[in-house]
Formats: structure tokens, C-alpha cells, sequence
């Protein structure tokens, strides 16, 4: 199953000849997708060749191929992990028996709902950022843009596959709707809110790329771990694509830091913006506002559908088989802070209903190690007395435990008025957001960058910085 058929009208390795139906049916959703990428897809460089890369095996080591391509011929396609012999479910009440190559009558309603959910992201990011090339600060950083679209692309098609396969008319429709709403519509717009906001500007777009598409990483993950196999084995070949997205928002926001930096040195005053540059405070408000945002899309601390997902085993814990020794978690608690009576609380839940909590935990140790990688960068720039932190997850969220409630950075309970006088010195402002803005020109001379931002230190597949990564 390793290899995949690029010489079938959709390329694929999970035998889609053999389906005639299934084929036919994909068949007829192709156009419907092309006409949506060309109409809210990439709106720059559409016609130009870029250098891509392309999933050409689904093992683990040269899996992929990089060569100039023009986006609309990108080769989408169906790619599945290789299957586990005799893969065991992983979590819940049948845990250690084999896993389903079907949909169980049972989960059919509750399996739907989360592939809908989860491929209703792909295209939204793609429809948010369509215009951002227009202001790319480097040629390279275009390249980056279109390999996380194309690949945002290709999950989609992983989704519809399995919408398709095993749900019938009620997936072909499902299928369908996912083309008809669009990202900030005010009619039929993306399911979550993170992915109906706008992405004008490149802070905002590593910051998404780094902590929303981080917490697509769990989500991911989470799926990979599932009793359903075919889900399983198409969310652990999307991890191997994610992990491409969250350097391009990591890295991304490092040489912008590095840059503020490095103008901070050449300003009398250390200020960055003097000299055209994004000021770490500024980009510390970015990174409240978007690790709120995030965790968000994890759902409530306290669910009960979270803790039917468990019990189902079709969603598991970040690295459930290999962290974690129960399984089953009947009869286990965990703490989660609560708001109770205008204060806050430690309260004990069932685990099972924290299993969102869980997967939340794991994510914001991840991207603690990314601050830190972060901070060091600052100070080797020469940087001693400034450190970005990351603000409690209670901080800015509109879902869940601490929705209707106000926190500060540290996540004590405080009043509105409280909340109201920091805002501006938590969140950005519309004066950041304007002059954020008016420093997206677009550079797209080949081996320029941008004043506000550094080069990279590396290039993409070994390439200089200077490389051709679009054909203008």
C-alpha cells in the first residue's frame, strides 16, 4: 500500500479502481473541487510555477517529491498509512479488540459529525488566506503559503474519501456542503470560529499556522488513535504533512522576532517600529490572542461528548498507546478549575469528561517548548531583558469553563473593569492591527525579504534562500 498510482484521474493508494461506484462518485466531486480552488483558492501566483512538493509513498523516508508545478495541476489525491496487521482499539470500553474496517451502525451518526467537523477546516485556512501572497515579504515565504494550501487541499480529499466510502448519500451530501460554505460567510460560514476570521496579515498568519494548525496536530493525533482504521490510517499520513505547517508558523514568527530584535539594537530608543519593524510587544499580543483562540477548538474542559468519543474509542489521548497505561479510565478523576459562586475552584471530574482537558494539556506543553526555543532566540539577538510567555489557558476564551468569565495573563478571576482597563495591553489593538498592516508590501524579488522580518537561516529541501521558489 506504500506506493501511490499517480496514473489514475485521482492518485491513490487505496485501490480506488476496484470501487467503480465509489470512483465515479469522487469522479464527479473533482471539477466541483477544482472550480472551488480556482474561485477561493490562491488568488496570487495561480498560473506560476512553484516549488512543491508531492507525496509520492506514504513510508516513512522519501515520501515526497519536490518539483515546480502550477497549483491548479497539483496532483490531490487519497493516501492512506500503511495498515497495522492485527491493530488493536486503543481506548475505551472495547479496548484490545481488533478495530473496525467498517462504520458500526451505533457510531455512524457520532464518526460523521467528527470527519465533517475536521474536513470542514481544510478548506476553510485555505479560503482565509487566499489573497496573503499578495503581500508576501519573500518569494520563499509564498512557497510556504501555497505547500501548506495545497496539502490543506489534499486533507480535504482525505476526508471526502472517507465520507464517501462509508456514508453513503448522507457523505456525498456532506461532501457537497463542504464546498458551499466559505470561511467568514455570514450565511454559510466555516463550522468553527477560529477558521471564519480573517487573515490579512503575515503575524496573523504564522501565529495561525503555529498554534491553530498545532492544535490540528491533536486533533490529528487524537483520530489516529481510533478504532475506525480508515480514519486511523488517514490521519497519521496528515500528521506527517502537518508537521511541514507548524515550522512555517514557528519559524515564521522566530525570524520576526529575531528581526525586531536586531532594529531594536540600530534604534536609540531600542524601538522597533521606529525603524519598520513588528516590536515584541506587539508580537506578544499576537500570541494571546491565537493561543486563546486555539484552545478553544479543543471544546469544553468538562464534556460529555468527549467522554463518549473515549468510550467509543474512536478519539483517544495525545500518544494514547504509548503514554498511557489505563485505557479504559472508568472510575479515574482529574482536577479541573471551576468557577464556582464568583470564585475559583478545584474541582474533581470524571477523567472520561476530561478528556478534552487531556488532549488541551498536551498541546500547551508543546508550544511552552516552543517558547522557550523562542526565548533563547531573542537573547542570542543580543536581547537580555524581554521573554514571551504564554498566558493561562483560562486567559481570552470564548468557549467552554471560562467563557463567561474575565481572567488575566496569569488566569485570576477578575472583574470586567479589571479585564476592560488591561485589554489593550493583552490583546492587540486596532492601532496594532492598522500599522501591523501597513507593513505588508509585498516583496517578491527573488532572494529579497521584507525590512519587518529576517531571512530564514535554510532554504526549503536544501535550497539557498535565493532559489527560484517562484517563477515570476
Amino acid at each position: 500500500m506504500a506506493s501511490i498510482n499517480y496514473n489514475d484521474r485521482i492518485p491513490n493508494n487505496v485501490n480506488l479502481s476496484s470501487d467503480r461506484k465509489l470512483q465515479r462518485a469522487l469522479e464527479r466531486w473533482q471539477p466541483a473541487f477544482l472550480d472551488w480552488w480556482q474561485t477561493v483558492g490562491p488568488q496570487v501566483f495561480q498560473n506560476n510555477d512553484i516549488f512543491l512538493r508531492t507525496a509520492i509513498s506514504t513510508e516513512p523516508g522519501g515520501w515526497a517529491q519536490f518539483g515546480h508545478v502550477k497549483m491548479p495541476d497539483y496532483r490531490w489525491g487519497i493516501f492512506l498509512a500503511d495498515q497495522e496487521e492485527d491493530r488493536k482499539i486503543t481506548c475505551g470500553d472495547d479496548a484490545g479488540k481488533p478495530v473496525w474496517q467498517e462504520v458500526p451502525g451505533e457510531y455512524r451518526n457520532m464518526l460523521k459529525r467528527i470527519i465533517v467537523i475536521q474536513a470542514d477546516t481544510e478548506p476553510a485556512s485555505v479560503e482565509q488566506q487566499r489573497w496573503l501572497a499578495d503581500c508576501a515579504p519573500s518569494l520563499m515565504d509564498a512557497r510556504n503559503l501555497f505547500q501548506v494550501n495545497v496539502e490543506e487541499g489534499r486533507h480535504l480529499w482525505a476526508m471526502v474519501y472517507l465520507l464517501q466510502a462509508y456514508f453513503g448519500r448522507d457523505g456525498r451530501d456532506e461532501a457537497d456542503e463542504l464546498l458551499a460554505r466559505r470561511s467568514g460567510d455570514e450565511d454559510k460560514p466555516r463550522i468553527l470560529d477560529a477558521f471564519n476570521q480573517p487573515c490579512t496579515d503575515w503575524l496573523t498568519f504564522f501565529c495561525f499556522a503555529m498554534f491553530t494548525d498545532r492544535d490540528g496536530k491533536y486533533q490529528l493525533g487524537s483520530l489516529a488513535e481510533s478504532a475506525f482504521d480508515p480514519m486511523s490510517r488517514t490521519c497519521r499520513f496528515m500528521l506527517i504533512e502537518e508537521a511541514h505547517h507548524l515550522s512555517v508558523g514557528e519559524l515564521g514568527l522566530e525570524r520576526v522576532m529575531r528581526r525586531a530584535c536586531q532594529l531594536m539594537q540600530k534604534d536609540p530608543n531600542q524601538d522597533a517600529r521606529a525603524l519598520g519593524g513588528i516590536d515584541l510587544p506587539t508580537i506578544q499580543k499576537w500570541i494571546n490572542h491565537w493561543f486563546g483562540y486555539s484552545l478553544d477548538l479543543f471544546g469544553a474542559e468538562v464534556s460529555t461528548n468527549a467522554a463518549d468519543y473515549f468510550a467509543a474509542g474512536i478519539k483517544g489521548r495525545w500518544r494514547e498507546t504509548k503514554d498511557f497505561e489505563d485505557h479504559n479510565c472508568l472510575g479515574a478523576t482529574r482536577a479541573v478549575s471551576t468557577v464556582e459562586n464568583g470564585k475559583l475552584m478545584e474541582m474533581e471530574y470524571a477523567l472520561r469528561n476530561c478528556m478534552n482537558e487531556e488532549l488541551r494539556d498536551a498541546y500547551a506543553k508543546d508550544c511552552h517548548r516552543v517558547l522557550s526555543r523562542w526565548n533563547r532566540a531573542v537573547k542570542d539577538e543580543g536581547i537580555n531583558d524581554f521573554e514571551f510567555r504564554l498566558p493561562s489557558t483560562r486567559f481570552f476564551r470564548r468557549q467552554g469553563q471560562y467563557a463567561n468569565n474575565n481572567f488575566d495573563l496569569d488566569g485570576n478571576l477578575i472583574d470586567q473593569a479589571t479585564y476592560d482597563a488591561n485589554l489593550a495591553k493583552w490583546l492587540p489593538t486596532e492601532e496594532d492591527r492598522v500599522y501591523v498592516q501597513s507593513l505588508m508590501k509585498p516583496v517578491h524579488e527573488q532572494g529579497k525579504v521584507a525590512n519587518w522580518i529576517a531571512a530564514p537561516r535554510r532554504g526549503i529541501n536544501g535550497k539557498p534562500f535565493d532559489f527560484e521558489y517562484v517563477r515570476t
